[in-house]
């Protein structure tokens, strides 16, 4: 039987313990959350503090860094790196050997083509139709629906 808890070295020989993935036996920080319904390939890792959202991928070779935020339904190709402190929107496609530099952004429904380097602190975004259809793919949350208070009467209307 395959182990569970995985302790690696880092350049400065402290011993960090990892924990496989359910789905995909990825390699995921304990202090990171990631959802079950999430596919991390053997090879990819998840640092601290990060989150990885429901049904998203993070292919072979990949590192998810310390803080950053992959949504939901989102594909993270293969040798990518998200930088520290990214958020990675709901239905991105990220392609292979792309690196996002620290605290970059990328919203709902955007493609990175592969083998880009985005700087640190950059945002991409849709613009036009294509925003639009992002947005409405993305599920939201259902707003609350306006209640009235049955007991207080009503404001007389007045004519126009």
């Amino acid at each position: 039987m395959a182990r569970m808890i995985e302790e690696l070295e880092d350049e400065s020989d402290a011993v960090i313990k990892y924990k496989r993935h359910a789905n995909g036996r990825g390699l995921v920080s304990p202090t990171a959350r990631v959802a079950e319904s999430a596919y991390i390939e053997p090879t990819a890792y998840v640092e601290a503090d990060a989150r990885v959202g429901m049904e998203a991928y993070v292919g072979a070779g990949s590192w998810i860094d310390t803080g950053a935020t992959v949504g939901d339904r989102t594909f993270v190709g293969a040798n990518v790196h998200v930088g520290a402190g990214c958020v990675v929107g709901s239905g991105v496609k990220i392609g292979s050997g792309v690196k996002l530099g620290e605290n970059a952004m990328v919203g709902n429904g955007a493609r990175v083509e592969r083998d880009t380097r985005v700087p640190a602190g950059a945002v991409i975004e849709l613009h036009g139709s294509a925003a639009a259809r992002a947005a409405l793919t993305t599920p939201l949350r259902a707003p609350r629906p306006q209640q009235r208070d049955l007991r207080a009467p009503r404001a007389p209307r007045r004519a126009a």
